[in-house]
This record gives C-alpha cells, sequence and structure tokens, in this order.
C-alpha cells in the first residue's frame, strides 16, 4: 500500500473502509486476489499424453520382450518415450506461454480509506472498498457507482459492444470494462472469484479436448487391434512353443524365450507406432513452425482440426477491427457554411469561412488536456495533414454529460494587410493569413463540436436534412460529430451553453480501425471455401457497414440482421444463419447457441474473439482461436492465441492444418500397410504352426526405412488440398491391396522355401536364413508400397524413394547394424531362391494392385443391392 496520493481528487463525504475492516476483509478472503491460470494444470498435460492405449500396448509388449532377455528386440519401445515427451513438452511450452499473457494491467489503483485516497494493488482491493475510476484505467472489480464525473466505460471485452457506455449514480460497473473519460466514485460490491467476468466465464473452465479425426481413426485401428492382439499374442506363443517341441522343450532348453520374441514380432507390427509418433511428431512441428508467425497452438491436435473448418465465425472488434478510433474526413455540409454572414475583416473586406479554417477550429477543440478516444483520433489525422495547435481564447472541454465540447477563436488581423487574390471570375482567394479573419470585430467566434442529436436540438431552425445526412453516414458504419459556429463569444464558460444562433457547419467522420490485412484475409476464405460470418454485439447496420467495407462477402452486398430477432429453437437458427452473413446485438449465450445451431449442419465451426463475451463460443466451437489481448479465460479456453493479434496469421494456420492432415492421409497408408500383412502372417502362423517368419528387429530396421523416416518427410512436403472426409476409409482402402500382397509374399516363403532348400526351420541356422530371406522380402514389398504413396516420382519423391531403397542395401553391408539387426545375405542357391522370391513377390504386388479395383467394385455393387449406403 503506498501512501497519500498526490493527484488532486475532488471533495467528498465518504470516508471509506478502516484499516482494520480492511483487515478483517483480506483475512476472511474478501480480497480482489484470484488465482489465473490456463484450463489444464501440468498434472493434467501429463497423464494426457502418458496413459493412452497405444502407450499401454507397447509398454506391455516390450516388458515381455525384456524379460527374454532379448532387449535388441525391445527397441521399439523407445517410441513410448519419443512420443510421450513431444507431447508434453509442446503442451507444457504453450502453458507456459499463455500463463504469460493476461488482459488485467497490474497496476495499483486509487482508493478511498480513513478519509483519505491511497494506491493499492488490484489484488489488495476488498469488498466495500470505494475505488476511483479514472480515465484511462481498467475496472478491477465489480461495483455500484456513488458519484460521477461523466464516467464512460468501454465494455467490448465484457459484451462486444465497441461504441462507450455512459454510466449514472446507482448503476452497475464490471471488471474489465475501461474507463475511457470522466471519473467515478464506485463501492466495490464483488471481488476475485465473484466478479461478472469471472461468473460468466466460469463455465468455460471444464477442460473439452480436441476432436481429431486423425487421431480418431488411429484409436478406432487401435481399438480393434486391442480385440485381435491379445488372443492373437496368445496364439502365436502357443504356437512357436509347439515349432520348439512342445512346453517342456521350451522350458528347458530356454527356447520359450524365441517364442516370446517372435509373438511380439506380430503383435508389435500390427500396431502402427510409427503412425503414432509421425502424428505427434508432424502437429509438433506444425506448432513450432506457427509459433514463429506469432501463433501459439495450445493443443498439438487442433492444428488437424484446422483443416476441416468449413464455418468461420468473426468477432468484429479485435478481428476484423483492431479496436481503434481513425480519423476519416471532414464533411461540409453544402452550401450551409457559405451562407453564414461574413465578417468584416481589417479594410472593411469581406471574407467568406474556409473549408481549412473550420479544420483548424476542430483541432482545437479536440486539443484538451485529456482528449478521449475519438478527440485523440481526429488530433492523430489532422496532424497528418499538416495541422498545429491554434490561438484558442476560451475552452469548455467535452463532457459525457454535456456530450460537447467548444472553444473560443481570438480575432487574427491579417499580417501584412490584405493578401486577398483575384481568381478568375473575380471570386475572392483566401490566403493563409485569412484563415482565422471570419471571427467577429469583437469578443471572438464560438465552434462547436459533438453529438450531432445533442448540438441540432439546441440550435433554432430546421436542420432536418442535416439529422438525415448524420443517420446516413452512422448506418455506413461512421462515427459522426457535429460541427457548429456562432459569431457570438462564449458568456458562461462555468455553466455553459450552446448558441441557438450558431449555424451547423461540417460533420466529422471517424470510424473503427479496419485492419489493413482484413480484406485480403477475408478474401483468401472465400477462395478456400469457408463461411466467414461476422458476430459482433455492436449495432447490426454499423458492423455491415465494416463487411462492406472489407468485402465479407465479396461482390455480394453483406446480409446483416439484429441477433435480438433470432429463433431461440437450434434447428431453426441454424436455418435463418444460412441466410445471414452479420449479426449485431449479440449476446454471450447467442453466440455459444449460433455454433450449436452450425453444428446441427454438420459444420465444422472456428470462432475467434477477445473479450469475455466470446469465451462460451470459443470453448462450444470445434477450434476457438483467441487473440493475444484477450481476457485470461477466453485465452484458456482457446486451442490456438494469436500472441500478436494479427488477424492475417489465420490463413496460414489454417494451410498449415490442411498440410498436416492431407500428407498424413498419404502416409498413414504406410503404416496401415504394416499393419495389415502383420495380422495375415500371424494369422497364418498361428494356422499353420511354423516358426515366425522374422524378429522384431527386422520389423524395426525395414519399417523405419521404408515407413517411418521416409514417411516423416513426405508430411511435412507442401499440401494445399481441402480436407475431405473419410479419412479412415480412403486409408484402409489403399492399404489392403499392399497388406495383402506382403503378407502373401512372406507367407508363401516361409511355407515352401525351406522344402525346396531343404532346410530344418528347429535349426537355428536354418532358421536364421528364412527369417534373413523373408526380411528382404519384405523390405523390397516395403519399397514398393513407399514407391506407390510417394508418386509421383517424377520428381524428388523419386529420389527419396531410390535413396531409402539404396540406404536399406548398404546397411545390410555395414558389419554393426548387419549384427545389431540380424540381416544376412545371402549367397549361392540361396541367392538364387532369394531372387526366385523376389520376382515371384513383385507379380503378386501387380496382382493385387489389378484385383483391388474390380474387387472393390463388385463388393460395392453386392453392398448396395443389399441395402448398404457406401
Amino acid at each position: 500500500m503506498s501512501a497519500t496520493a498526490a493527484v488532486e481528487m475532488p471533495e467528498i463525504s465518504e470516508t471509506g473502509l478502516t484499516v482494520k475492516e480492511v483487515s478483517q476483509r483480506i483475512e476472511s478472503g474478501q480480497s480482489n486476489a484470484v488465482k489465473t491460470s490456463t484450463s489444464r494444470s501440468v498434472k493434467d498435460i501429463v497423464r494426457a499424453n502418458v496413459f493412452t492405449l497405444f502407450n499401454g500396448i507397447i509398454f506391455v509388449a516390450m516388458v515381455m520382450v525384456l524379460v527374454t532377455g532379448s532387449w535388441r528386440d525391445a527397441v521399439f519401445g523407445f517410441v513410448i518415450i519419443i512420443n510421450t515427451g513431444i507431447g508434453i513438452f509442446t503442451e507444457l511450452k504453450a502453458k507456459r506461454t499463455l500463463d504469460k499473457l493476461s488482459i488485467l494491467v497490474a497496476s495499483d489503483f486509487l482508493v478511498r480509506r480513513d478519509g483519505k485516497d491511497i494506491e493499492v494493488p488490484h489484488n489488495e482491493i476488498v469488498l466495500g472498498d470505494l475505488l476511483w475510476i479514472r480515465s484511462g484505467e481498467q475496472v478491477p472489480a465489480d461495483g455500484q457507482i456513488i458519484q460521477t464525473w461523466g464516467l464512460e466505460l468501454d465494455e467490448s471485452m465484457l459484451t462486444g459492444e465497441s461504441r462507450t457506455v455512459r454510466h449514472k449514480v446507482g448503476e452497475q460497473v464490471y471488471s474489465g470494462a475501461t474507463a475511457v473519460s470522466g471519473m467515478a466514485l464506485v463501492k466495490v460490491n464483488a471481488v476475485g472469484s465473484h466478479s461478472y467476468a469471472a461468473t460468466l466465464t466460469a463455465q468455460a473452465k471444464v477442460y473439452k479436448k480436441t476432436v481429431s479425426d486423425l487421431n480418431k481413426g488411429i484409436n478406432t485401428i487401435l481399438k480393434f487391434m486391442t480385440f485381435l492382439v491379445v488372443p492373437l499374442c496368445i496364439l502365436l506363443i502357443l504356437s512357436q512353443i509347439h515349432t520348439v517341441g512342445g512346453w517342456d522343450a521350451a522350458l528347458s532348453t530356454g527356447e520359450w524365450r524365441q517364442a516370446v520374441v517372435s509373438a511380439v514380432a506380430g503383435v508389435v507390427g500390427m500396431i502402427p507406432e510409427g503412425l503414432v509418433l509421425l502424428t505427434s511428431l508432424n502437429f509438433a512441428v506444425a506448432a513450432m513452425r506457427l509459433a514463429r508467425h506469432n501463433t501459439l497452438v495450445q493443443e498439438l491436435e487442433s492444428v488437424e482440426t484446422l483443416a476441416r473448418v468449413d464455418a468461420l465465425n468473426l468477432d468484429k472488434t479485435g478481428t476484423i477491427t483492431d479496436g481503434g478510433i481513425a480519423f476519416n474526413q471532414l464533411i461540409m455540409l453544402g452550401s450551409r457554411w457559405r451562407e453564414l454572414p461574413a465578417q468584416p475583416t481589417e479594410g472593411g473586406s469581406f471574407e467568406t469561412l474556409t473549408e481549412q479554417a473550420a479544420t483548424q477550429a476542430i483541432y482545437d477543440c479536440c486539443n484538451e488536456e485529456q482528449p478521449n478516444g475519438t478527440g485523440q483520433a481526429v488530433l492523430a489525422g489532422l496532424k497528418a495533414q499538416g495541422y498545429e495547435p491554434g490561438q484558442v481564447e476560451s475552452r469548455v472541454p467535452f463532457s459525457s454529460a454535456r456530450k460537447w465540447s467548444a472553444v473560443v477563436k481570438p480575432i487574427l488581423p491579417p499580417a501584412g494587410g490584405d493578401s486577398r487574390s483575384e481568381s478568375e471570375g473575380g471570386r475572392t482567394e483566401i490566403t493563409p493569413s485569412h484563415l482565422a479573419m471570419t471571427a467577429p470585430a469583437s469578443g471572438g467566434e464560438t465552434w462547436y463540436m459533438g453529438a450531432p442529436e445533442v448540438i441540432i436540438s439546441a440550435l433554432g431552425g430546421d436542420y432536418s436534412d442535416v439529422l438525415q445526412q448524420v443517420n446516413d453516414y452512422a448506418n455506413d458504419g461512421n462515427r459522426v460529430l457535429l460541427v457548429a459556429r456562432s459569431t457570438a463569444s462564449l458568456a458562461d464558460t462555468d455553466n455553459p451553453q450552446i448558441d441557438p444562433q450558431a449555424k451547423p457547419v461540417a460533420l466529422v467522420l471517424c470510424s473503427e480501425k479496419i485492419r489493413e490485412d482484413a480484406e485480403q484475409t477475408l478474401a483468401w476464405f472465400r477462395e478456400q471455401g469457408v463461411r466467414c460470418r461476422v458476430i459482433s454485439g455492436d449495432n447490426p447496420v454499423t458492423v455491415g457497414a465494416i463487411a462492406r467495407k472489407v468485402r465479407l462477402t465479396g461482390e455480394h452486398e453483406p446480409r446483416f440482421m439484429d441477433a435480438r430477432e433470432l429463433p431461440e429453437d437450434v434447428n431453426e437458427l441454424a436455418r435463418v444463419l444460412e441466410n445471414v452473413d452479420v449479426l449485431g446485438r449479440v449476446l454471450p449465450n447467442q453466440k455459444k447457441a449460433i455454433v450449436q445451431a452450425l453444428h446441427t449442419q454438420n459444420h465444422v465451426v472456428a470462432m475467434t474473439g477477445d473479450g469475455v463475451n466470446d469465451a462460451l463460443a470459443i470453448k462450444e466451437a470445434d477450434l476457438g482461436i483467441a487473440m493475444g489481448n484477450a481476457a485470461p479465460a477466453t485465452k484458456a479456453v482457446a486451442q490456438v492465441v494469436l500472441v500478436d493479434s494479427k488477424f492475417s496469421h489465420l490463413p496460414d494456420v489454417v494451410a498449415r492444418g490442411r498440410q498436416v492432415m492431407a500428407n498424413m492421409e498419404r502416409v498413414a497408408s504406410l503404416f496401415l500397410v504394416k499393419t495389415v500383412y502383420s495380422a495375415l502372417i500371424s494369422l497364418g502362423v498361428v494356422l499353420t504352426q511354423i516358426p515366425y517368419p522374422y524378429l522384431p528387429r527386422h520389423i524395426t530396421y525395414i519399417g523405419a526405412l521404408t515407413i517411418g523416416m521416409p514417411a516423416f518427410i513426405l508430411a511435412l512436403a507442401p499440401n494445399t488440398r481441402r480436407y475431405i472426409p473419410g479419412f479412415l476409409k480412403r486409408v484402409v482402402t489403399f492399404a489392403l491391396p499392399g497388406g495383402i500382397a506382403t503378407a502373401l509374399s512372406v507367407l508363401l516363403t516361409a511355407w515352401f522355401l525351406p522344402g525346396i532348400m531343404g532346410w530344418d526351420v528347429t535349426k537355428n541356422v536354418d532358421l536364421s536364413a528364412l527369417r534373413a530371406t523373408s526380411a528382404i522380402i519384405l523390405f523390397l514389398m516395403g519399397v514398393f508400397v513407399l514407391a506407390r504413396v510417394a508418386q509421383p516420382l517424377n520428381s524428388w519423391r523419386g529420389i527419396l524413394v531410390a535413396a531409402f531403397a539404396a540406404a536399406g542395401v548398404i546397411g545390410a553391408f555395414i558389419p554393426f547394424v548387419a549384427n545389431f539387426f540380424a540381416l544376412i545375405l545371402p549367397t549361392g542357391t540361396t541367392l538364387v531362391a532369394t531372387l526366385i522370391a523376389l520376382g515371384g513377390s513383385a507379380l503378386i504386388f501387380v496382382i493385387c494392385l489389378w484385383l483391388a479395383p474390380l474387387v472393390g467394385k463388385v463388393s460395392g455393387k453386392l453392398l448396395r443391392q443389399h441395402g448398404f449406403n457406401i
């Protein structure tokens, strides 16, 4: 707590709380201290990434192999550590970045205690405190106004309404609003978690996991494999025990260990562990790339959701506009200003009022000690045009209560005599020395600027045509101020009144600053088939005008509607939304209902926003996107945060999601081929009671070179294809021919090659030779599948396939690699048999690819005949 504030405040009779009362309230938890955190704790993040179905299957399989002592065959287990580590690291990084972002400024506020005004931190404000709300400050706690000196609040963070709101004595103010002008004394009646903003966002605190179509497809495969793996693993162990002479022989000779390892080879092959890892890696890389563009991805799965978005709901303030105000132009009111009585200058000449003189007067009206947001915008715009402060005799500052300000300009005689010049036709041109020469001969002229309806109501005469102009400009999205001029000087500046004889001179047009990149960004979304809607708490006419300026609907006029007219029934609301582009006066619960209505039409909805009023809708959407200056609760529930609040990042965000999804669909086929052939080979081994034809380490080596590493490279390639539903169906359809061909090739080799070569597979030497040959066939088929996935091959993709094929062959000639992965190069008659087997495998692959479309057509026709819709 600081010493008495140096700022001199108005005299008031209220003394406020005593030191003892403040201490009692702090001890009873009635202070403004509130714990702000993201929606997920470190514990939640770790648990969500560690305890997954995939990790459970791989962990059990790894333990089984380690129990046998064959640690080389357990290297596949490292994928658990890598996969889990990537997920935890990325989400913790996002959490740390998010925790640094906050909307409430950590500053001191002025309160009245024991009859003195003192400054305290916002978390030391207590229930019942008398709090001063001054211009430029953010309201730190809810309260009721005791006294006001023209307080105006910007409540857009809470309501979405960008226009400022003037409050009176007895009215309630809420935390999160910002005072833009005036001042008030407020009695705090809600602090901390009991404030309005905290109550509104309580519903958004529940964590909602992002639904990933990609992960959903992978989990479907994993769940199916779980039911298949357990019985198949048991059957594999039994079959492998049988191949070594039964349980007695297996236990006495230690062959049970090899039986377990062989069984795990089949189990691990059926689990697309590389696909799970690659998905996490790809999401993480996309998240890191987006982070370089100040886009924070809080959940890795949300990267994929970006690809599926087809409906984007935009909050106007903070998204299309930056929340600031810009001076647009000065509109002189037709011939009215020329009809003002011309005033005699020194020497008896007359000058007409000029636009430049009016502009200078406007500058001087705004150039007060603490101009509000509109005044600052006008000053900035006129300074850019070269205007500087002029001479002012007296001033009436802007007041929210009056809704206008005024300046009295002195008489400025021309320097160096009459400096008029005659133009063609005898018209008098005005030079800079005459800019202020239209004032009356004595006293000064008075210029008024403020709310048009207020000023016009004080003037004598009919100015309905001016009001019509004002309304026309307002309906086009402008904030309009009226400028009037009187030849009389203000008589009483303590109780100022507008001179009824004053005449309207000009209109000052201001508007919200539209982001420079808004139109280009919206055009990109239109081209990509994403339907954009603007949902705002502002006047629908104003929002519609801004939507028109940024060409929200391209060449078509945007259709706008007042949200107060929306139906409450979700299905009826969905029907209405199909024909609406802009919604104004939208309440927080309506934003949530709009998202729900779009969901009934199977739209994938993204919602942007920055205020507390957007939190519920962002949480309800498939993808929530918060601005960096958003309220803490809004950022907490969003999956993506645009840290620098730039709307132009969104196309890159969506494009990155589409790249991930399109490429992952391409490479997922690689992994599912392995799942298919592993399951079929395992089934064939169980049914025919033969030794498993390869080791877990073989599948680790081959999978890394023909699936894992090339898939990672392919997954990072550029790809802007729009998302098409049916990911799992397409991947499985692609994977079946390659998987069946590979399984047939390996099984036929295992069934017939030992007899042809005279091998006794009960002996380790001959079994090793069979497994080496099977591994070579497996590698060749893997290269074929990779070449099919990587098409077209007339580019770097062909080089990629050739490079990994060469790497696999070269590795077999490196002693350390060959020994670690049990790779044996065939020689002599074994080499001849292997080459024949390879030729047969290639033929089988071609036949399976040729038959696949035919089988698909026939099966599809049969299913449709029996009433199945595919």
